[in-house]
């Protein structure tokens, strides 16, 4: 309890800030968007959806569709008011009427028909990047599972590399990771794929890994923390060892400039300065806070003016793509900002395996 009122209180400070009567946090059992409403209630969304509604003054509520009786296990919930309605969104309505409230989610997560119940009824203001920004600085409590997760995925990286070999499956090769995955305690929370050419994939059965293997390994462990650790694997070929080079030197590079003060814009050049100076695209964000939902603001990326602060938590991962678009590089770290810079949390090895 004392770690959730922490991050009420964080939220409540950036209400108060942003000139708002309430926060509505949304989260849905789609992988990667359960997370948000974790993180203030404690409850694990598995099936259909919920939301979490803190006020700047007075008790929170977490609301859940009642065709559903069960989404999750209701008694993980920290929240103690918790409300099963036909219709989340006209009860969300008749509590909050003229209400001016802070939205987490609402451009991808909140249902067409709570929405279409709210709109006009209460003044929806867009929140994501605020709400992210205030819970980006981690707790000692919140690091110890972000380390847990990095121990467990650096774990099935190596239960994927050594089923790896040219010819098997991507399915056969992802098996092993994936069952060490639910044993350590993730559940649901994985995303795993592999990179066929530059683009990123299931691991299904009909896809034949070749002499170069570009896997994605995407978990969250017990804790609900998601974090991002992988190598590429195999014989590369002259264009993505001459990537590596490039990114032997953003490794490098992201343990000076992964410090606090430093903006995620000025990060994002000096990382990819040696990709861009050696003429390759890069096909994805360089990097993104990473926490109980697995991409948050700020992103490391051109134009985010946001200071980086000690005990953030970051993934990055550039993805350089050849000219051709079919050759690329695509390594996985999740970091610590820290006093003296960034740690990479994982202590694998950068190379290609």
């Amino acid at each position: 309890m004392d770690e959730v009122s922490r991050r009420h209180a964080n939220v409540r400070d950036a209400l108060a800030r942003d000139g708002l009567d309430a926060a509505l946090v949304c989260g849905s059992e789609y992988s990667g968007f359960e997370g948000a409403v974790t993180y203030v209630s404690g409850f694990t969304i598995v099936h259909r959806y919920a939301y979490v509604l803190i006020p700047v003054e007075g008790e929170p509520t977490i609301v859940f569709p009642s065709e559903a009786r069960y989404v999750g296990e209701h008694g993980d919930s920290q929240i103690a008011d918790q409300q099963f309605v036909d219709r989340p969104g006209e009860w969300l309505a008749g509590r909050l009427r003229g209400k001016r409230v802070g939205v987490y989610g609402l451009d991808y997560v909140m249902t067409v028909r709570d929405f279409a119940a709210l709109d006009g009824a209460v003044e929806l203001v867009p929140w994501d990047l605020e709400f992210d920004h205030a819970r980006a600085v981690k707790s000692d409590a919140e690091l110890e599972s972000v380390r847990d997760s990095v121990r467990i995925n650096t774990d099935g990286f190596h239960a994927f590399r050594e089923a790896y070999a040219p010819g098997r499956s991507a399915a056969e090769v992802m098996a092993p990771a994936e069952r060490l995955f639910v044993e350590r305690g993730c559940g649901r929370l994985t995303m795993n794929m592999v990179l066929v050419g530059a683009e990123f994939t299931l691991a299904r059965s009909d896809t034949v890994l070749g002499d170069y293997c570009v896997p994605s390994l995407e978990i969250a462990g017990p804790g609900g923390h998601w974090v991002e650790v992988s190598r590429a694997l195999g014989t590369p070929s002259a264009e993505v060892s001459r990537m590596l080079e490039a990114y032997e030197e953003y490794y490098e590079t992201a343990k000076t400039a992964l410090r606090p003060g430093a903006t995620a814009h000025d990060v994002h050049r000096a990382v990819s300065a040696g990709f861009t100076e050696r003429g390759y695209h890069l096909g994805h964000v360089t990097g993104h806070s990473i926490g109980m939902t697995m991409i948050e603001f700020p992103k490391i990326g051109e134009g985010v003016d946001t200071e980086l602060a000690a005990n953030m938590v970051f993934s990055m991962h550039p993805h350089a793509i050849a000219a051709d678009g079919r050759e690329c590089l695509y390594m996985q770290d999740t970091w610590l900002v820290t006093d003296d810079g960034g740690v990479p949390l994982a202590g694998l090895d950068l190379r290609i395996w």
